[in-house]
């Protein structure tokens, strides 16, 4: 077997089937077969390698092509649709004391023109290949575009980012998105923003809920999106108060030009505030508009509440009704240790379970679901062709030390390898050791 070819047994696939092992075949980077083993546990067996050895040491010429992944879960890459790269890691230079958005907004723009291009380069890529340990293969950054700091200052993120997706071309997938200013664009502004796009930007983001003249600049924003075909993703209604409302336009303009199923929404944190009969209205033109949506749970059970006492508002979006209605939602990560968010590590798997917690998914379904808001729903939202685990998809995936997807969120596994581009990319070992031999045995004993 060659090194493009890759052959694996007992793998546990939950997005396929939770029960089955399956016998995975793959070449030149894509997937060649999926098959379930109909007679259960293959005995390992040469040409095979348990995946217990590989993890000891990874990488080894020849050992990497055929594995016994011995029961372990595969799921395809995970996909983050909502970052903020160019932010991740400024909360040393960044504080935020009253962890409020508007403080966090205020103080980053104060310290703007204070980053290097190469410090934001690090940042970019610090948070990029941390992800990318967790088991993400492809994701979405938001960047900062401060035009109003004058140009210098505007592009040297844009310029980093640009750099950094060079640098990872062939291992991880990146999509950024310029935000667009708020609050009548100049024509010199737009400039900008084309260049931006010009030099390579994948779509057009912005935040036109914080604007004063929001609906004067989302028709900018469709007009230049719609002038160089790209797609558009936007901060929308990051707010818990109920009179902030700007999906109504977004979906109308949407339809408007004909770009359904080619614009994204974040957050959507007051369609929670709001009656219960409006949030079913505008939760149905959504759908009609075919938008795709993103919830930031980490984030926003954070910053949002922030005036509330007593019961604080959990600051999340309708996830269910959302769910329900058939609106593709997925789950990311947003702002990583940075003054909008001093948590965070860029570990998909975490922001599954903090959505179900603050979203009540609990049910086998539901954590089924919660794995699909982190894997083929956000692929479906950055427009990813042959993503996932049938021949002729790519064979972007990761391998995790679980069983099932009740055990990829419940104990959130360090034992992971990541396979991208047709080759192993990163592994990390989850080992144990007991003080005592009797300790060893008492868990040696335990089932389940």
């Amino acid at each position: 077997m060659n090194s493009s070819e890759l052959h694996l047994i007992n793998a546990r696939l939950p997005l396929l089937d939770e029960n089955g092992l399956y016998e995975l075949k793959a070449s030149d980077g894509s997937w060649t077969s999926i098959a379930l083993q109909q007679q259960g546990t293959i005995p390992c067996a040469d040409p095979f390698l348990p995946m217990d050895e590989w993890f000891s040491k990874p990488f080894n010429a020849g050992s990497d092509c055929a594995l016994d992944l011995q029961g372990r879960v595969l799921i395809p890459g995970m996909v983050d649709a909502h970052m903020h790269l160019d932010k991740a890691y400024s909360l040393a230079k960044v504080g935020n004391r009253s962890g409020t958005l508007h403080e966090a907004i205020t103080n980053y723009r104060a310290a703007v023109q204070s980053f290097t291009k190469e410090e934001l380069k690090n940042r970019i890529r610090k948070a990029a290949l941390r992800a990318l340990s967790f088991g993400t293969t492809a994701l979405r950054s938001h960047l900062d575009f401060p035009v109003k700091a004058g140009r210098e200052t505007a592009f040297r993120a844009v310029h980093a980012a640009l750099e950094v997706k060079e640098e990872l071309q062939g291992v991880l997938q990146m999509q950024f998105f310029p935000m667009c200013p708020y609050d009548k664009l100049t024509k010199e502004e737009m400039e900008m923003i084309e260049e931006a796009l010009k030099l390579g930007m994948d779509g057009v983001g912005g935040a036109p809920h914080l604007s004063m003249t929001p609906e004067e600049d989302m028709d900018l924003i469709f007009a230049l999106a719609a002038k160089y075909g790209k797609p558009i993703d936007l901060h929308a209604d990051e707010s818990d108060d109920p009179t902030i409302q700007t999906i109504a336009y977004i979906a109308e303009k949407t339809i408007e030009y004909g770009y359904q199923g080619r614009v994204t929404v974040g957050h959507l944190c007051s369609l929670s505030a709001i009656d219960q009969a409006r949030a079913g209205q505008l939760i149905e033109r959504m759908a009609d508009a075919r938008l795709g949506a993103v919830t930031l749970p980490a984030v926003n059970l954070y910053l949002q509440g922030r005036g509330d006492q007593g019961l604080i508002r959990r600051g999340t979006t309708r996830v269910k009704e959302l769910l329900n209605a058939g609106i593709a939602l997925a789950a990311a990560s947003d702002n990583i240790q940075d003054p909008f968010h001093p948590f965070g590590k860029g570990d998909l798997l975490q922001i599954a379970l903090i959505t179900g917690y603050a979203a009540h998914l609990g049910s086998p379904a539901d954590q089924l679901a919660l794995l699909r808001m982190v894997t083929e729903t956000p692929a479906s939202i950055l427009g990813l062709g042959a993503y996932g685990i049938f021949a002729g998809a790519s064979a972007d995936f990761v391998v995790l030390d679980a069983r099932s997807a009740h055990e990829l969120l419940t104990e959130q596994p360090s034992g992971r390898a990541v396979y991208r581009g047709g080759r192993w990319v990163y592994a990390s070992a989850q080992t144990e050791t007991w003080g005592s031999n009797v300790l060893d045995r008492l868990a040696s004993l335990i089932q389940g």
